[in-house]
């Protein structure tokens, strides 16, 4: 049976679409109007009571009750006296009346009682929009196990839901809700959250569904890709070889050789175009330099703001900046993202609709669209994310980084500069980031104006740049071939290869999230060199940091900063740092997502 007008309406106000966001409205507090034959202290209680007195003072009434299910008198006392309530209490009236029960020295008193008629159940009260009554028949004429089965819902988890609305005998503790009562409502959270992301997944027609062979490619590599590269080449393979457009998401650890795998996928779509978008002037260009090393064969093009007006029809591979976005591109059946959170949806899909040679908003065949972040997520969120996307994950990198991590403090610094000094003497780079570019009252940390002169004054070749400086491109490439010490902000983050750079020093480190720490920590020991990454603090302890020092691995770091931040919302976008989930804990409920992520691939 369909909802009613009124029902609809009701559900659109408390902001839900479906009965399983009904169940998740959990109540804040039951009414047990249930009658007792003894006596519960500082409860709130129901009594069968005649009114033997009512005293009406300035501020007050005062009624004196004989309950006959305790064999006690009993005094209420109302206080805010409302003219209805006089009529609630006439002297010899029987009724029933539920207030909060207090005795002292043989004396017993009621706060508040107010008379009630729905006697012998524990009643649900909510907090909500809807008036307290409207929303207790809402639930009762709409929360059913019919209902929540209908829309997926396993029937045990259904129970387990009508369970904490509608008790039977004990009135749950909702501050410490039994296991396998929070159990279900994390599955149908999780549940109702994979769900509504399936149903924005949509589906469209492949440009082409042809794939070249990699391996004769791979065998003439001067390495051997690892076993997760390959395994994500052989995934996209999977997916270009549809009649079904591609929608994948390839998540890879800091230095993890996610490049090989942009390579390995243009080489497949030949004889077909690719086109990929990079984030900065300096990565495109890296990619660029990639491309022609290891696709000696192929024509590749490079976009950026300081391209000439190029006819790209003639190229097989087209790499760009967001400058791809203002020119006129030639079909391409293949669309790569490269860093993809520094765009915008908007941009990708507007990147997407320009290589498809279509212009209305509905095409009806699309191009592969493969999107790759250095950025590694919880699995748990990979798993998740799969519900309106297919991920991949390159958590291992082609060899060992041998990096130290230490937290330092003020006492620590002459240590420091101890090893600054030997690392630019055997010829490495040093990078140092603060957490501002000019001086804060409110912040303890130095800024970069206030501290680019220490270190001008005692070393050479001093670089300094940030996220507002508009030269900062021009800035990092010349300080990878002639620089010692660079100063940043954390616009060094993402993507720049300095083959040279051993030490990164982070200033403030407590204030950054752990994946930002560890993509800073990323830029260091590119080629195998010994490095080290210092955590400057003048917190005199932080657990955080310390973990993060004692971890290396992208993957471990995003469980970690789950454990110490909460995880951001995939469906409305939200931020990372806030949560939209209530009961899910994605740093531990890692089974509940799989057992979810079945469920509905069962039903698919």
């Amino acid at each position: 049976m369909g909802m009613t007008k009124e029902q609809k309406d009701k559900f659109k106000k408390l902001g839900i679409g479906s009965y399983a966001e009904l169940a998740l409205i959990v109540p804040s507090t039951y009414e047990d109007l249930r009658v007792y034959d003894k006596l519960q202290i500082h409860t709130m209680q129901l009594i069968d009571a005649s009114v033997e007195s009512v005293y009406r003072a300035a501020n007050s009434l005062q009624v004196t009750f004989f309950s006959h299910n305790f064999g006690h008198v009993i005094t209420g006392v109302i206080f805010h006296l409302k003219p209805y309530m006089m009529h609630q209490f006439r002297v010899g009236e029987r009724d029933y009346y539920y207030g909060m029960v207090e005795c002292k020295g043989g004396l017993c008193s009621m706060s508040m009682p107010k008379k009630v008629t729905n006697i012998g159940a524990i009643t649900p009260k909510y907090k909500s929009v809807l008036r307290s009554d409207i929303m207790l028949r809402l639930m009762q004429s709409c929360l059913t196990k019919e209902n929540l089965i209908s829309e997926g819902i396993k029937e045990e988890i259904a129970r387990e839901l009508l369970h904490v609305h509608f008790p039977a005998q004990k009135v749950p503790n909702l501050r410490d809700l039994e296991p396998k009562t929070i159990k279900a409502l994390k599955y149908t959270e999780l549940f109702n959250y994979m769900k509504q992301l399936s149903n924005k997944r949509r589906y469209f027609k492949a440009l082409t569904s042809t794939c070249s062979d990699y391996e004769k490619w791979a065998e003439s590599l001067p390495f051997r890709l690892t076993n997760e590269q390959i395994k994500s080449i052989e995934e996209i393979k999977t997916d270009f070889s549809k009649e079904v457009s591609a929608r994948r998401m390839i998540v890879g650890d800091v230095g993890s050789g996610k490049t090989m795998v942009i390579l390995a996928s243009a080489f497949m779509m030949l004889p077909n175009r690719s086109v990929l978008m990079a984030p900065t002037t300096i990565l495109a260009n890296q990619l660029y330099e990639e491309a022609k090393k290891f696709l000696p064969n192929i024509k590749i093009a490079l976009v950026t703001n300081r391209t000439k007006d190029i006819n790209l029809d003639a190229y097989d591979f087209i790499i760009g900046t967001h400058a791809l976005l203002y020119r006129e591109l030639p079909c391409a059946s293949l669309v790569m993202v490269d860093e993809q959170h520094r765009f915008g949806t908007a941009q990708r899909n507007l990147l997407e609709k320009l290589v498809s040679g279509k212009s209305s908003q509905e095409v009806e065949a699309k191009p592969h669209f493969l999107q790759f972040s250095a950025t590694p997520i919880p699995r748990t969120q990979a798993m998740i994310e799969t519900a309106h996307i297919d991920v991949s994950l390159i958590t291992t990198t082609p060899f060992k980084k041998d990096i130290t991590s230490r937290v330092i403090h003020k006492n620590d610094f002459k240590d420091l500069l101890e090893h600054i000094k030997s690392e630019i003497k055997g010829g490495n780079q040093v990078l140092l980031v603060y957490p501002l570019v000019e001086q804060s009252e409110v912040l303890e940390y130095q800024s970069i104006d206030e501290a680019r002169g220490f270190w001008e004054k005692r070393f050479d070749n001093v670089y300094v740049t940030h996220g507002k400086d508009k030269e900062k491109e021009e800035v990092l490439l010349d300080f990878s071939k002639n620089g010692a010490i660079l100063i940043a902000t954390t616009v060094v983050e993402v993507g720049i290869s300095l083959p040279r750079l051993s030490t990164v020093v982070i200033v403030g480190a407590e204030r950054l999230g752990l994946s930002t720490l560890h993509q800073l920590r990323g830029r260091v020991s590119r080629t195998g060199l010994k490095g080290y990454c210092f955590l400057y603090t003048n917190q005199s302890s932080s657990e955080r940091l310390d973990r993060f020092s004692q971890t290396t691995s992208g993957f471990d770091i995003a469980n970690l900063d789950l454990k110490f931040r909460k995880g951001g919302d995939l469906l409305k976008g939200h931020n990372q740092s806030g949560s939209q989930f209530k009961w899910v804990d994605l740093a531990e409920d890692e089974e509940i997502v799989k057992s979810v992520k079945n469920d509905l691939c069962k039903r698919a």
